[in-house]
């Protein structure tokens, strides 16, 4: 796949696909605005509205490329495609939409209809429950337009499918390789700006935040567009959390795919990008974060512990953003992306489910009609 990256600039605006092209993919080349040109065509912005939802998510095209993960004689290499990135931290107005699927799957399971069963239930999410502490997630403010937080890797995950189902498009989480080239921006490090003199320009962090969580998209963009990679909250990504990279992958390079670290325990699991409570070396591009369920999930007092949400700070200060990769994947692969590796945290989901301390639902591009028809009754 022949990539070219090219007319990259400040000035930002969704380019409507004309007849014929992919959402976010245009056959001829745009006279402004940032593009990606790819075989047959340039990958622009996009925005869309969530179907069923008033909720908007905007997205930036990001070039492919070979990012270098690690340091010295532990670093290795990864080769990413392009993707679209989320331009910010997913938002209270997009994650609270996704939350209000609880009561309708709800309805439905007590009408019989869009029951999920052994055969469909690739295409179902479960939905986070009622929030264990209202208190909690939004002691820092509950603004639509703030990056929604306290929600597990897990929950990030479900959303992302949630987002797929109803558009037909593969959404998921960055892995930490994508994350960092994406965030990066092109920069050399360990910041996406040239002087790191200027990180309160671009980022909240403990120097700037005033002890609080900020409204998405406030300070400066990256260079691809992509506001707050540094603070404001920190990121879940696809990898467990490692201090330092496996020693087998030393002076290699790998497929995205090949590179993701994944669990097979609960945690600790990684975040990217540091937070409004965070000092500058948290918020490098490199730095990373990783969960403690036995800490964060302190004060749940259910057994099984809540898979949707944690109780505890720092929490308070975990958010994601979505990507879009380029080349789309068959469903059963896609599978991986979307629910947990751990066997502990599926038992966890599955006893939650069992017990009705929890809901899931078919998610397809008929979800928002059937929505509409139940919302009425």
């Amino acid at each position: 796949m022949r990539i070219t990256i090219v007319c990259w600039m400040l000035l930002w605006a969704p380019v409507a696909p004309a007849a014929g092209d992919t959402l976010g993919v245009v056959s001829s080349k745009p006279t402004e605005g940032p593009y990606v040109e790819i075989d047959g065509g340039y990958m622009v912005p996009y925005e869309f509205t969530i179907p069923g939802t008033t909720a908007k998510l905007a997205m930036a095209p990001i070039p492919g490329g070979t990012h270098v993960m690690g340091a010295g004689d532990a670093a290795y290499s990864v080769t990413i495609e392009p993707f679209w990135m989320a331009r910010t931290e997913t938002n209270w107005e997009q994650y609270q939409a996704f939350m209000r699927l609880y009561d309708l799957f709800q309805k439905f399971e007590e009408s019989g209809v869009r029951r999920v069963t052994d055969r469909n239930k690739i295409d179902a999410v479960t939905t986070p429950t009622p929030l264990c502490s209202r208190r909690i997630a939004f002691e820092n403010g509950e603004d639509p337009q703030q990056a929604a937080v306290t929600m597990t890797q897990y929950a990030a995950m479900q959303f992302s499918k949630w987002i797929s189902g109803v558009t037909g498009q593969q959404y998921r989480l960055p892995s930490e390789a994508e994350w960092e080239h994406a965030a990066l921006g092109g920069a050399a490090g360990p910041y996406a700006l040239a002087d790191a003199d200027k990180l309160e320009d671009y980022a909240w962090y403990s120097a700037n935040a005033d002890e609080m969580q900020h409204k998405v998209g406030e300070k400066l963009p990256n260079r691809y567009g992509l506001y707050d990679v540094h603070g404001n909250v920190s990121e879940w990504v696809l990898d467990a959390y490692v201090e330092q990279p496996p020693v087998e992958l030393a002076g290699k390079t790998f497929t995205v795919a090949a590179a993701i670290q994944w669990s097979d325990k609960p945690f600790p699991l990684c975040l990217k990008g540091g937070s409004w409570d965070d000092d500058p070396e948290a918020c490098k591009i490199t730095a990373k974060l990783g969960s403690n369920d036995d800490v964060w999930k302190n004060f749940d007092p259910n057994l099984p512990r809540s898979p949707w949400w944690f109780t505890n700070y720092p929490a308070t200060c975990v958010g994601f953003r979505v990507i879009r990769p380029l080349r789309t994947l068959p469903s059963a692969e896609m599978a991986r992306y979307w629910e947990p590796s751990a066997e502990e945290t599926k038992l966890d989901i599955a006893e939650r489910l069992k017990n009705r301390r929890g809901v899931s639902g078919l998610v397809d591009q008929q979800l928002p009609a059937a929505i509409e028809q139940a919302e009425k009754k």
